[in-house]
């Protein structure tokens, strides 16, 4: 498995200094080569110094991810999203997906804001044991074999929900998410198409080719919503 999975974390404690200015541009040519999910979904990603909101982090920069609105654009998010994250956390940079920070300034606002991400010189430890992650066994989010499962297992989420489901058939993974309800319906929906984003880069990570699509032929699961299948 990618090493980077296998010992990244959630960084929520930073350096006050910023970053600087040669580091700050190999991120900002990563965000131009980063793999959408979706290629034609139209979606930015920015770098700013502040954001607001409850549940903040305290930290020199901050990457907001804007997208049009449309059927997949979660996911997308996610998955170029966590992209970034890995590119960090290889790089030696901290970093934390922000799911109720909102951005305090903006240098375009032509695209509706969906989630920030917090990135910096880490003031706590970067990297983590394997047995450091808390995570449900493999038996309670999947059916059959594939080892890509286990990167997908190790992915971050909102509040660690881990609200995926995947089904390995003959190579393929069919993926799925629990279906949001309550008072959290509408913000469950979101952050949970962008989790199923993030395991997705992780099952790509560890692909040697990688396409999702629809399959008509994906098993039905109650209480579940199909979101693609991985071949």
């Amino acid at each position: 498995m990618n090493e980077i999975i296998r010992k990244r974390k959630s960084v929520r404690k930073y350096e006050t200094a910023a970053l600087d200015d040669m580091t700050l541009a190999k991120i900002r040519e990563k965000i131009e080569s980063v793999a959408p999910l979706y290629p034609d979904i139209r979606y930015s990603i920015e770098i700013v110094s502040k954001t607001k909101g409850i549940f903040g982090i305290a930290a020199p920069h901050y990457l907001i991810f804007s997208s049009e609105e449309k059927d997949g654009s979660f996911e997308n998010i996610g998955f170029v999203g966590q992209q970034m994250s890995l590119f960090f956390t290889e790089s030696g940079i901290g970093s934390c997906w922000l799911g109720m920070a909102k951005p305090e300034e903006r240098k375009s606002d032509s695209l509706p804001f969906v989630i920030s991400m917090a990135f910096g010189k880490p003031a706590e430890p970067l990297y983590r044991e394997l047995s450091g992650f808390k995570r449900k066994a493999l038996p309670e989010m999947s059916e059959g074999t594939d080892p890509r499962l286990e990167a997908a297992r190790l992915a971050p989420s909102g509040m660690n929900a881990q609200n995926w489901y995947f089904i390995a058939d003959s190579g393929k993974i069919h993926c799925y998410r629990k279906k949001p309800g309550g008072l959290l319906g509408l913000m469950g929906a979101k952050l949970g198409g962008i989790d199923m984003g993030i395991a997705l880069c992780h099952i790509a990570s560890e692909s040697e080719s990688f396409t999702f699509t629809q399959d008509a032929g994906a098993p039905e699961r109650k209480n579940l919503i199909y979101a693609g299948t991985v071949e």
